[in-house]
């Protein structure tokens, strides 16, 4: 699994002009899914994330996590995370086909939520609009291959 994470101060994702997800502090995590992921990877990519501390201290040193900053979770979904960008046109048949992504997506989400945290999301395969105000900025890219 490949994730993007980046604290924010506020997130939304939009589709056909609704709000479907919206979230203040906290993280703003686009997601991607490949082949060779598991539910085990999806747990393990959770926690990490969950645990990550990149909330400021009293001290403004990156000390706190996201439980201890008592902020949200919005997570869309990002096959182009795989993409394969050795030609001017990328390919994305390196990203997980929707039979096996979106169960492990929704486990992701469901980890995070089991964790205690609310988490907010796009709607997979949607065309959607994301909105960011990112905090810091702070962005952080995970890959569980590597």
């Amino acid at each position: 699994m490949r994730a993007v994470v980046t604290r924010v101060k506020s997130a939304s994702v939009e589709i056909d002009g609704k709000i479907n997800g919206q979230i203040g502090r906290g993280y703003l995590i686009l997601l991607g899914v490949g082949p060779s992921d598991t539910e085990d990877t999806a747990v393990k990519l959770a926690d990490k994330i969950c645990n990550l501390r990149v909330f400021e201290d009293e001290n403004g040193k990156m000390n706190r996590s996201l439980e201890q900053v008592g902020g949200s979770i919005l997570v869309v979904s990002q096959f182009t995370l795989y993409a394969d960008t050795s030609s001017r046109r990328p390919g994305f048949t390196g990203a997980a086909k929707p039979d096996l992504a979106v169960p492990l997506y929704e486990k992701f989400m469901t980890h995070c939520r089991e964790r205690g945290f609310d988490v907010q999301h796009g709607e997979f395969g949607a065309d959607m609009q994301v909105f960011s105000q990112n905090d810091g900025p702070v962005t952080i890219l995970f890959d569980t291959e590597r």
